[in-house]
């Protein structure tokens, strides 16, 4: 069986891959995840995850690398991580009674630079929060590493009134159905 890396230390995508029983490894991408100036919200999760995958599979040549990205977007727009309270608050009154799409770009690839790659679109809308319920939730959950700042895992799921998606996990970061094919074709046994 080939040797697989997963690039990226988020312990919600290291939860995720495990499902699918293969065995891996971690690895920490050093990789600059700054947009690109008018760089589209699909295009920066589909370049930051063949990023993060090149950059970890340089030092892996015997292994195929697994790296993924979620940018949130609102009305053409990219919310990052908020980082802080204040932004994550901002960042959710923005999207109170709003539908927000979630595009989650997966890349598999080798330092002989073949790759593998997928983009997941989850659209998710907002309750229309009052500020009370978003300084709750984000004192409560503190969700400053996640894009558009909320757990869906976690306490998350009670800001929405849906969520459309193709993959339920894509919204955690890791949408194991298109995961699930890039490593088949790749060559990893599974069902």
């Amino acid at each position: 069986m080939p040797r697989l890396v997963l690039a990226s230390t988020s312990p919600y995508r290291r939860e995720l891959l495990a499902r699918l029983r293969l065995p891996f490894d971690v690895a920490r991408p050093l990789t600059d995840e700054t947009p690109l100036p008018g760089e589209v919200p699909t295009a920066l999760a589909r370049r930051l995850a063949a990023a993060k995958a090149a950059a970890v599979a340089a030092g892996h040549p015997d292994a195929w690398v697994l790296g993924s990205d979620q940018v949130a977007e609102l009305e053409g727009m990219s919310l990052g991580k908020p980082g802080g309270r204040e932004r994550a608050i901002a960042q959710l009154q923005g999207m109170r009674g709003r539908a927000v799409a979630f595009r989650t770009g997966v890349c598999l690839a080798r330092a002989d630079g073949s790759a593998f790659s997928a983009l997941d679109t989850t659209l998710v809308r907002f309750r229309d929060l009052s500020d009370d319920e978003i300084s709750r939730y984000v004192d409560a959950e503190q969700p400053f590493d996640c894009a558009g700042s909320f757990k869906s895992e976690g306490l998350g799921i009670v800001l929405f009134e849906a969520i459309e998606s193709q993959d339920p996990t894509a919204l955690v970061g890791l949408p194991l159905i298109a995961t699930a094919r890039l490593l088949r074709q790749a060559g990893f046994p599974l069902p």
